[in-house]
């Protein structure tokens, strides 16, 4: 009787659950509630001007709060390290706040922080900067604090040494990491033996050589009023900023600044290294190839292309590898332009047995995008993202500061900035087909892959990347011509 009791019972809840799996195929389908349409957005007024010594000024008039940023940059990075001694600009970037000829670090810093401020200053691979937040009424201790900093470092040895060992530490942390090891290497194959191809921050054995006199002497020769550019940004008036930028940076004198030669990237290659790195228990992959200088004139079609490609508001990668193929969690790819060249990058993280089938999913999406014309609803999608966040760029004094100097850095119109979400919905789908024909090379694009060799290295072939180089981590050199240790 319990038997039949229980199996009348099953074959009633089988039935329920059918009933509302039926029920469920009917439920209504709703799309996604559309975007609300875009806010006006205005660029606060601006000015551009000049110190007699050559400085480049900006002052963006933003009176929506008390607070001022002054960002200053010297066309100065670590594209310009000493050769050998790859890390300079950036071990110099870190010491600019960490004491002058007349205030100590714990003095800076304790200043900022009595007028609840903050500075900042690093370098990256074009630019050395400076950045200082502080309220209105403390604009002048500000501006006296950023001339201190850029003008008159100290490089006290105990300070080298103090952040030498915290840069050597960090790196060797970062070289043990599948993502920053992949992207060095990626780096390494686009860039080849440009700056570019190292990382920024150097590596243990050239942060290792540094001496203070490099760092002065980086110092001596690029820090200069006529290589500089200061932007000052937030509740002040044009003659309040010209006014403190005189004060401080006036008497600054003028010199000739001798850039280095330095040599062009290699033409773009096929070439897919290897990096083994057993008991991993994912492999990390990056693809990616030369890309544009940023005062390219197609630099925002080709934005669009790449944004289609792995970017926000489309990202063909995501849809492909995660949402179709289910063989990851993320994917992306990003455009990143710079002063004197750029690289198209495409990224995911996999398990090791689909290693293999990833890789030839993100090459054949480079090759879709270079053959077949985007659709509308695409690039629509781009465009809305692109159009929406823009203004979060411009929203704080700080954001506002970044982006004028930037502009200017990469001796581009402030009006592009004005114009932004114009210039972004007057893309079509024939711009996005002719730049990536123009640009993109999937028969030439570098591919890392760092993971458990053993176990993907024979998918390689069936996914037609037979020719790769297979380099243990434990070998692995980024200043050798083929990446291995003598």
């Amino acid at each position: 009787m319990r038997r039949a009791l229980l199996a009348s019972t099953i074959v009633l809840s089988a039935a329920a659950v059918a009933g509302v799996a039926a029920q469920a195929v009917n439920w209504p389908a709703e799309n996604p509630p559309r975007p609300l349409a875009a806010r006006p957005v205005s660029f606060p007024p601006y000015e551009l001007r000049a110190l007699p010594n050559g400085m480049q000024v900006i002052i963006v008039m933003h009176h929506e709060q008390p607070e001022i940023t002054m960002r200053l940059i010297v066309r100065a990075g670590s594209a310009y390290d000493p050769p050998g001694k790859n890390g300079t600009a950036a071990l110099m970037g870190t010491l600019l706040n960490q004491g002058t000829a007349t205030r100590s670090a714990f003095e800076i810093a304790d200043a900022i922080d009595s007028i609840g401020g903050a500075l900042g200053t690093g370098a990256d691979s074009d630019v050395t900067s400076a950045t200082v937040l502080v309220m209105k009424d403390s604009f002048d201790v500000g501006m006296d604090m950023l001339a201190d900093v850029i003008r008159r470092p100290a490089f006290a040895p105990e300070e080298i040494e103090r952040q030498r060992r915290q840069t050597i530490e960090n790196l060797a942390v970062s070289l043990e990491s599948p993502d920053f090891i992949a992207r060095a290497v990626l780096n390494r194959l686009i860039y080849g033996f440009h700056p570019y191809g190292l990382p920024d921050t150097g590596l243990p054995e050239t942060i290792s050589k540094i001496t203070r006199d490099d760092l002065r002497e980086f110092h001596r020769k690029y820090f200069a009023p006529n290589n500089s550019i200061l932007a000052i940004v937030g509740d002040i008036t044009a003659d309040e900023a010209m006014n403190g930028a005189t004060r401080v940076f006036g008497d600054w004198q003028r010199q000739a600044v001798q850039t280095p030669t330095l040599t062009d990237p290699p033409r773009p290659t096929r070439r897919v290294i290897v990096v083994d790195k057993p008991g991993s228990v994912q492999t990390t992959v990056r693809v990616g190839q030369l890309g544009i200088p940023r005062k390219t004139s197609d630099y925002m079609s080709m934005d669009q292309a790449v944004r289609i490609l792995g970017g926000e508001g489309s990202n063909r990668l995501f849809r492909v590898l995660r949402s179709e193929r289910g063989l990851t969690y993320s994917a992306s790819a990003d455009l990143t332009p710079m002063l004197l060249a750029g690289d198209i990058t495409a990224e995911t993280d996999t398990r090791t047995e689909a290693s293999g089938e990833a890789v030839r999913v993100i090459v054949d999406e480079f090759t879709r995008l270079q053959r077949e014309r985007i659709g509308d609803g695409e690039l629509a999608g781009a465009q809305a993202y692109m159009t929406g966040s823009f203004p979060l760029t411009i929203e704080t004094p700080g954001a506002i500061a970044r982006q004028v100097v930037n502009a200017v850095f990469y001796d581009l119109s402030l009006d592009e900035l004005r114009t932004y979400r114009q210039r972004a919905n007057a893309v079509t789908p024939d711009d996005v087909l002719r730049v990536a024909r123009a640009y993109i090379q999937p028969d030439r694009l570098s591919i890392v892959m760092v993971g458990d060799a053993a176990k993907f290295k024979e998918q390689l072939a069936k996914a037609g990347f037979d020719n790769y180089e297979l380099i243990s981590l434990s070998d692995l050199d980024l200043t050798a011509a083929n990446l291995k240790k003598r």
